[in-house]
């Protein structure tokens, strides 16, 4: 896997996807999207997987799309720009449950995939953001649909609209994290909830599991218009001075 900042491991029933790229806060590369969508596309006509874990370790989950690679990528080949949507694809169409362990900052990306997580355990030092507006930059993953109709409109609006910051305690409120722990325990709560599921039968569990979520065909075409409107925004003189003025802060 490029550079090890994605590692996937299999403990009995359960895949684990972990962010390992600790020198940048786990900051999420291209590489790192087509290694994720690998690591979750495989895992769904695997029967000996029966639930998956994303993590980033202690002290952080993620700091959501690594601006830099973004950038390049994009001045590169627009084309590359799709890995972010083609891994949302890949949550948005996969069958299995994920579990997501958070301890620490959870920015962008790492905020919106939690929406597609099934269960979600969050340490008391865990924040979440999905500041894309202070980009000139709109929702993306489907968070336009699932943020409201997981936390409300009024929260997904303060999110989503005004970039706020998320405690753990207030994500809990809101209702997208199932549980908080103490730092340092996400991962081994997350592994308990793990084994509580692989002992449900499976052909239940997934078809409850079809039950209970927004069709993947919704998410599918939601994320489509989110990410016309976004390759629109980032043409924008509002993105542009914002992108302007991260390159130049860079530079000092």
């Amino acid at each position: 896997m490029p550079n090890g900042n994605i590692v996937v491991t299999e403990e009995r029933a359960t895949r684990v996807i972990t962010l390992r790229r600790p020198s940048k806060k786990n900051a999420i590369t291209q590489d790192m999207y087509r290694e994720m969508s690998r690591a979750i596309d495989t895992a769904q006509d695997n029967p000996e997987i029966r639930c998956m874990i994303i993590t980033g370790g202690s002290g952080v989950f993620t700091a959501g799309d690594d601006i830099d690679d973004f950038m390049q990528a994009g001045e590169a080949n627009s084309e590359t720009l799709t890995d972010g949507a083609r891994f949302l694809y890949s949550l948005a169409l996969n069958v299995k449950p994920i579990i997501a362990a958070v301890d620490g900052a959870s920015i962008g990306m790492g905020t919106v995939m939690l929406f597609h997580c099934d269960y979600v355990l969050a340490s008391t030092a865990a924040t979440f953001s999905a500041p894309y507006i202070h980009l000139g930059l709109v929702p993306v993953g489907a968070s336009s649909l699932l943020m409201p109709s997981t936390m409300g409109y009024q929260r997904a609006f303060a999110m989503l609209v005004m970039g706020r910051t998320f405690t753990a305690a207030e994500a809990h409120a809101a209702g997208f994290v199932n549980t908080v722990v103490s730092s340092g325990h996400t991962e081994v709560e997350a592994r308990k909830v793990a084994r509580e599921i692989c002992k449900l039968p499976a052909e239940a569990v997934a078809t409850s599991r079809k039950l209970l979520r927004a069709p993947p065909e919704e998410l599918t075409r939601r994320i489509d218009q989110e990410s016309h409107l976004f390759g629109e925004r980032l043409k924008s003189d509002e993105a542009v001075a914002a992108f302007n003025a991260f390159a130049n802060r860079k530079r000092r």
